[in-house]
């Protein structure tokens, strides 16, 4: 059981006691009247080739507190689209498909390159941008939900611990983070607790203290996959393509709202899904790529701030890092010590070279660029410039799906 104490500069909110998740899910079906809640699930075909997928859509099943669940599906061929909606048309919530590969919809996105928005590649982001833009047209909904579809061991608490937090009008967040401990027989989430965290508190001490470094070392899980917001931030939120995704949306989350409207919720008491390979030659793949694009687009938002960095402070940036994360790793191996968890030194002091040197490419590579790959643009950006591309995105999507 986790414990009450708050650190940090967000709200943090435990999950503690013997509530049912009835009990709960009655409760947000009660606010849910005056405040619909919309489920976004960002997910590949090659997810429903796995029993993560189809445990998912079990676990949905019962749940009838939400408006809409918006599948965002990615890599599928017109027959596999057809497969996908018929096994989503089993749950009591209306299921629409943003089928990303659509020639309806690649229609319209290529349109908007031509017109100076940049998308990037395809990928995660732009996945749950697309989703995003669909739910945000529609104008039916209060609040967004996420959740990955790698979840091995989902229960749909997990959801219900998400939603609370926004749809709630006692507490009234604008943002929630999931969080959940990464631990079986041993520790995982190496891209958290051995990359992410040391750089941030490296840079934090190295800048003398910001705020917004304050603020994202205060998340447990700064790269979880699960985040619920209200719909009028989403409208203005800016987000990146890549593996970037996480850390640039909670970039533009800090700009959009006050620290006393965010908070992270303990969703789940472990969660396990499909790991990533970490390959120091490989750096266009994996846990290697993941933490280079997450580096960049952090560099790139402190830059946003006004911050200088150059070569020389990069330079110092890498020595520090690897002081920071090396005290990271005699910190994991006295916590799985006393767990009696399995812990490879080794292993652990390989990914922290691994990802000294994915900081360093991440550094050339902005040196280089400093603007990188760009945000994808706001929905309201969107529809400043093209007032009838929200009508017309809705009826390609509802085209899409009556064709099945």
């Amino acid at each position: 059981m986790a414990d009450f104490f708050q650190n940090g500069i967000i709200t943090t909110l435990h999950k503690i006691g013997t509530r049912s998740v009835e009990d709960l899910e009655s409760e947000i079906k009660r606010y849910a009247k005056n405040r619909p809640v919309t489920l976004i699930l960002p997910a590949l075909y090659s997810e429903f080739e796995t029993p993560a997928m189809h445990h998912i859509l079990d676990e949905l099943k019962p749940v009838d507190y939400l408006e809409e669940i918006v599948l965002s599906l990615s890599r599928a061929t017109p027959d596999q689209f057809h497969k996908v909606r018929k096994w989503t048309s089993e749950l009591k919530t209306p299921v629409r498909i943003v089928w990303n590969e659509s020639p309806r919809i690649t229609r319209l996105v290529d349109n908007l390159n031509k017109s100076g928005f940049p998308f990037g590649i395809p990928g995660k982001g732009r996945s749950v941008w697309l989703a995003m833009g669909y739910v945000l047209a529609k104008q039916k909904t209060y609040m967004i939900a996420l959740h990955d579809c790698d979840i091995v061991n989902y229960q749909r608490e997990l959801l219900a611990r998400l939603v609370y937090p926004i749809v709630s009008p006692k507490i009234d967040f604008d943002f929630a983070k999931g969080y959940y401990a990464r631990v079986t027989n041993r520790l995982y989430g190496r891209v958290t607790r051995l990359f992410f965290t040391p750089l941030i508190r490296t840079l934090n001490r190295m800048l003398g203290g910001l705020t917004f470094l304050e603020y994202l070392d205060s998340f447990r899980y700064p790269l979880s996959g699960e985040f619920a917001m209200v719909c009028h931030m989403a409208e203005s939120v800016r987000i990146a393509p890549d593996w970037g995704l996480e850390i640039s949306t909670l970039g533009e989350v800090y700009l959009n709202t006050t620290l006393t409207r965010v908070c992270q919720v303990e969703i789940q008491d472990t969660y396990e899904h499909k790991h990533q390979k970490l390959s120091r030659r490989n750096t266009s793949q994996g846990l290697m790529r993941m933490s280079i694009d997450i580096a960049r687009t952090l560099f790139r938002i402190l830059s946003q701030g006004g911050i200088v960095l150059s070569e020389s402070f990069f330079r110092t940036l890498g020595v520090s890092y690897l002081n920071e994360a090396r005290k990271a790793i005699d910190k994991y191996q006295a916590l799985a010590y006393l767990n009696g968890l399995e812990y490879d030194r080794h292993s652990e002091s390989s990914a922290v070279e691994a990802f000294a040197k994915a900081i360093e490419i991440a550094v050339k590579e902005y040196l280089r660029d400093p603007l990188g790959t760009p945000l994808m643009p706001s929905w309201s950006r969107i529809v400043a410039a093209f007032p009838e591309f929200p009508e017309e995105f809705i009826e390609a999507v509802h085209s899409d799906n009556k064709e099945v």
